[in-house]
């Protein structure tokens, strides 16, 4: 993986593991020009080593241009940003969901404020921003960010000033959007103050439209059957082969959600896709706002091991359908390993008219109209 990017992308279509496509290629051949930029680069700024204790910097210099990739669900964005990632020349960096990183921002924004409250005469009013931009650059001065979208407006409010501060000491970044740039915040409150923000973006990113008219992913999954019935082997087999096909191969790794102040555990996920056992979903006091926090971030969730619900299991049943309901209504592509098909599922008279809704919507679910429809954020 040294040679980078473009290497490894051509490599994986000789050996057919990809299907050639000249819009990523293209996007490959970006990445490697960036790669190759950021060979012998470091930030003038500095780390907080030896130099900066005796004043003995390093000429200023100017950070390599970053990308903004952008485009829609399924294009390969996020795989390319992995061959990118993994090969970068780089000693320190950092990839992470956009989401979650702006979470790790308020945190550490809101402790900071807290800790010189406190402190002898401390100064609330204090700019927290100089702070909040360094320990985020200690964390990499090569950021990588999946999914970059912004829909609130306490981020919209502080992204062009903390962009500003990583871009002056040095950081590079690199952003897969399913947005245009121009298309962030749309409609948002203040929108307006949020205009200076993308132009920095489009001032210090190259900007690439990534788009090749097909979802490759999705196209993998419609060969597919995404509800499978009995449990057991093959079933297991078949969610295994769909997590392959969805996030072209990744291992995933543990995630999590902050909901209402609580964590909520994601056992496994990667490029999009989340792997839950039921247990971990219903069999727990989870409720709505949880099931719509999944649905918004992942575009695909696994759920292994429905089981066929009985009056004593009404309350499992409950949260099995509100948590369909916030998948369908987000457009959140499901599959499914369950004891029985859906019209068998529930042998219970209590939600008669919630049941009838969840069946026919995992009827729906499974058809080509729905598998095609846009993920909906």
């Amino acid at each position: 993986m040294t040679e980078g990017p473009l290497a490894a992308y051509r490599a994986l279509t000789r050996a057919q593991t990809l299907r050639h496509d000249p819009a990523q290629e293209l996007a490959a051949e970006k990445l490697q020009s960036l790669h190759n930029a950021l060979r012998g680069y470091e930030p003038s700024s500095g780390q907080g080593g030896w130099r900066d204790m005796f004043g003995m910097r390093r000429r200023r210099e100017s950070p390599p241009q970053g990308l903004y990739l952008f485009g829609g669900v399924g294009r390969g964005k996020s795989m390319l940003m992995d061959l990118f990632y993994e090969s970068a020349p780089v000693q320190r960096k950092r990839r992470t969901h956009f989401h979650a990183f702006m979470l790790e921002v308020h945190d550490r924004w809101h402790r900071w404020r807290a800790d010189r409250a406190t402190a002898q005469g401390g100064n609330r009013n204090d700019d927290p921003m100089p702070f909040l931009a360094r320990s985020m650059a200690d964390t990499g001065w090569l950021l990588c960010f999946d999914e970059f979208h912004v829909v609130d407006v306490a981020d919209a409010m502080i992204l062009g000033r903390l962009f500003t501060a990583l871009f002056d000491l040095g950081v590079v970044v690199v952003a897969t959007s399913n947005w245009p740039p121009d298309d962030l915040y749309k409609d948002g409150l203040q929108r307006a103050r949020f205009l200076p923000f993308i132009e920095l973006l489009k001032e210090r990113m190259d900007v690439l439209e990534l788009d090749s008219g097909l979802d490759y992913r999705m196209a993998r999954l419609r060969r597919h059957p995404v509800y499978h019935a009995p449990l057991g082997r093959a079933a297991s087999r078949a969610l295994a082969h769909a997590f392959d096909e969805l996030t072209d191969s990744a291992r995933g790794r543990a995630d999590s959600l902050r909901v209402k102040g609580r964590t909520l555990p994601v056992p496994r996920a990667a490029r999009g896709v989340a792997w839950f056992a039921y247990e971990d979903l219903c069999e727990q006091p989870l409720g709505a706002a949880d099931y719509l926090a999944i649905a918004e971030r992942y575009k695909t969730v696994i759920i292994d091991g429905v089981p066929r619900f009985n009056e004593a299991k009404r309350n499992q049943a409950k949260r099995f359908m509100t948590l369909i309901d916030a998948l369908y209504e987000h457009r959140t592509k499901a599959v499914i390993a369950a004891e029985t098909e859906p019209a068998r599922l529930f042998d219970t008279e209590s939600h008669a008219f919630e049941l009838d809704r969840t069946v026919s919507r995992l009827m729906e679910m499974q058809s080509a109209e729905y598998l095609e429809a846009p993920h909906l954020t």
